[in-house]
């Protein structure tokens, strides 16, 4: 017969049960086994789905925006690679592009990526290689002028090579703040994730030529392994 709970926690086993094990299974490698544990456990992938965003890349941007308040109501949004989408449905309701908020200018916000992607309520989604030669016109003629801010949560993919990566990405980030200062209006603001590693240096350099502040953060949301952090860079001097 088997014992009936007694409501007591013993040895810790009601703490252990809290963290969900994966075992791994034939053909998956160790890392991708990590990886979905950790995604299990990750109490910002459970807010998420919780909360109905797509990611839980939704509250790095919410975190940053809540400290550096670029998502006004009436601001024009660019998102560079915006799948899957958790950054364009946080701004939604902070730039107004719904017109919810009564009173106050409606904004847009206009998504990029290369793949196609399921719609979401207040953007204009595009299927685009940001990096194409006319890319900035079209961007431009889309949202009707120019932007207030540009923002960009891209990494390219990953090689398993530590140094090669963060190359990659900054080479990414790079581009992406190029193709701001064509689309930016004076007094615009760039956001974008980077990787530490040495070569974010050159980038550094480059935005306080053209913004009026460049601030570096690391927002709770990001994982305290990842060297992951976000460049915030206002006041665009045009």
């Amino acid at each position: 017969m088997a014992k009936k709970p007694t409501g007591k926690n013993t040895s810790g086993r009601g703490q252990r049960d809290l963290t969900v094990k994966v075992k791994t299974a034939r053909g998956r490698r160790m890392s991708s086994t990590l990886w979905l544990q950790r995604q299990l456990n990750d109490p910002y992938v459970k807010r998420a789905q919780a909360e109905g965003y797509r990611g839980r890349a939704a509250y790095k941007i919410m975190e940053l925006d809540d400290k550096f308040r670029f998502l006004v109501p009436g601001a024009r949004v660019v998102d560079l690679g915006c799948a899957p989408g958790g950054w364009c449905q946080v701004a939604v309701p902070r730039v107004n592009a719904l017109g919810e908020k009564s009173g106050k200018k409606v904004g847009t916000i206009l998504g990029i990526d290369l793949q196609e992607m399921e719609p979401i309520a207040g953007c204009v989604l595009h299927q685009l290689d940001f990096m194409e030669d006319d890319a900035d016109l079209k961007v431009k003629d889309w949202l009707g002028g120019k932007a207030d801010v540009v923002m960009s949560d891209m990494a390219a993919s990953s090689s398993g090579h530590k140094q090669t990566d963060h190359l990659r990405i900054m080479a990414l980030c790079e581009a992406a703040a190029y193709f701001a200062f064509d689309v930016l209006d004076e007094g615009g603001t760039f956001v974008a994730k980077v990787l530490a590693g040495g070569a974010e240096g050159d980038l550094q350099k480059l935005l306080k030529q053209k913004f009026t502040k460049v601030i570096n953060m690391k927002p709770p949301a990001s994982r305290s392994s990842s060297s992951e952090k976000f460049v915030v860079a206002t006041g665009f001097r045009g």
